[in-house]
């Protein structure tokens, strides 16, 4: 059984051969592909569940003959208020119910595993195309580039690439999460933690904290540019060189002057940060 649910599992596209980013499984698709399994056995396992206990009602509803005036052929032994019921078949069909929901879970609880697992450990395994250092500070998010230059509440990443993420803190706990990616991380005092994803798809994300840290936390977003090979070569290329970061690109200064104008703000409203 645990063969044939993988096989099924596997076969038509659920672990998906082609390459994205170097990898041949992206931690956005995985996750979809999780919440279709669970969706769809659950959905199988409520039909079943409640299209027999409809069949046993219609079966033994009043009226059928099947009471005490009914003769022997045909009766139904009910037990009495207190009685345990004795059952029929010498348990066959509870043994049958409980094995097949065992082989179901256990099969679903191995394969939710290796997937979870695949994706704690691809970094470890796999050299990313790019890896970015990302900072929470009450109120913005700071990036930092292996070149040197550092970007406020914006990354840009190449289309196609495999970006991994090192995520902590300059303060309070926050939570670094970019949904449309399925990808996060907390970002804790004194830890750096590293999570990563692909960047399948051309467009304007958005990432945000998911830690309350403060007053400003509902602000606390960023948003991440995925753009062209070409494209990001000219921005990175562009940053590197300029005395004040490149197109798009912010300094460190950028970031305390962001955070800054947040913490007037949030003490102008009254609320302080």
């Amino acid at each position: 059984m645990l063969g044939i649910l993988s096989s099924l599992l596997t076969a038509g596209g659920w672990f998906p051969v082609g390459q994205a980013g170097g990898v041949s499984q992206t931690p956005e698709a995985l996750f979809q592909q999780i919440f279709t399994v669970f969706v769809v056995l659950g959905s199988l396992v409520g039909i079943v569940v409640i299209g027999y206990m409809l069949y046993n009602a219609y079966k033994y509803r009043a009226g059928t003959g099947r009471g005490a005036e009914a003769d022997d052929s045909k009766k139904v032994t009910r037990p009495e208020p207190g009685q345990i019921p004795t059952g029929s078949g010498g348990g066959k069909k509870l043994f049958l119910s409980f094995g097949i929901s065992a082989v179901i879970v256990l099969s679903l609880i191995v394969w939710t595993y290796s997937a979870l697992l695949f994706v704690e450990t691809t970094p470890e395994q796999q050299e990313s195309d790019l890896t970015v250092e990302v900072v929470g500070e009450q109120f913005a998010w700071q990036f930092h580039y292996p070149n040197g230059e550092t970007s406020v509440n914006e990354m840009v990443v190449p289309e196609g690439a495999m970006v991994e993420l090192e995520v902590s803190t300059a303060d309070v706990f926050h939570n670094f999460n970019i949904p449309k990616f399925r990808t996060g991380a907390d970002a804790m005092p004194g830890h750096t933690l590293e999570t990563w994803f692909v960047a399948d798809e051309r467009g304007n994300f958005t990432a945000e904290c998911r830690e309350i840290c403060g007053a400003g936390h509902s602000g606390m977003n960023a948003q991440v540019r995925v753009v062209s090979q070409e494209e990001f070569e000219e921005w990175y290329g562009g940053s590197a060189s300029g005395s004040n970061g490149g197109a798009g690109n912010g300094t460190a200064s950028n970031a305390s002057g962001a955070n800054a104008d947040l913490r007037t703000a949030a003490t102008i409203g009254g609320v302080g940060a």
